[in-house]
């Protein structure tokens, strides 16, 4: 020890460390935090609130799911139409449709199924086109009222049409990989070669 320097004993800088605790600020404890709403409507904030406590108390996988949608970005809660609706209603009588989005109207679709569908939002359309063929539009407040636990739903959702998406999951080139890859161009010379023909080795 340099002369004049104080002396500490271990023991003593294990105590004060104990008493001090961990620096949480810079790194500490980190904890796996979900994804909240950023929306400042207070109907879809309820919302959250009630599937979130309807998540936790029961063993309903609906819920969760219902809960986790909510709680998504606008751009991943992309609108549904009428046709994929009543696609996917086939041979379904009786079950409500449940889109956690806003569900669109389609003019090619000439005969709309009598359905009851729920969903955040209607086009005054697609509302109207409903109720005519003798279905309901409801909202989730009321869903929660029927249906709890989520029995005599089909949980639908729309696609995501954006071109980013096709460059998302896994890598191109992988095995069972559907994912695009970022190319400067599509033609004759640009990632044409092995891997991606079956006369130049082998084909993903």
């Amino acid at each position: 020890l340099a002369q004049g320097a104080p002396f500490f004993s271990p023991c003593a800088v294990l105590e004060a460390a104990g008493r001090m605790g961990i620096d949480i600020i810079a790194g500490g404890r980190l904890k796996k935090k979900q994804r909240e709403a950023k929306t400042e409507d207070p109907y879809v904030q309820l919302l959250c609130r009630l599937h979130k406590f309807l998540a936790r108390r029961s063993d309903s996988k609906f819920n969760k799911v219902v809960c986790k949608r909510l709680n998504m970005s606008a751009r991943n809660r992309p609108p549904l139409s009428l046709s994929k609706i009543s696609k996917n209603m086939v041979n379904k009588e009786g079950k409500i449709a449940v889109v956690v989005g806003k569900v669109t109207d389609d003019k090619r679709l000439l005969e709309v199924p009598q359905v009851s569908v729920c969903a955040l939002q209607f086009t005054e359309t697609a509302r109207a086109r409903i109720l005519k063929a003798g279905g309901e539009c409801i909202t989730f407040d009321q869903l929660a009222l029927r249906s709890p636990l989520g029995k005599g739903t089909v949980l639908l959702r729309g696609p995501k049409a954006r071109e980013a998406e096709r460059h998302f999951g896994k890598a191109p080139g992988v095995p069972n990989s559907t994912t695009a890859p970022y190319v400067r161009s599509k033609g004759r010379k640009f990632e044409k070669a092995r891997g991606r023909r079956r006369s130049r080795g082998f084909k993903v």
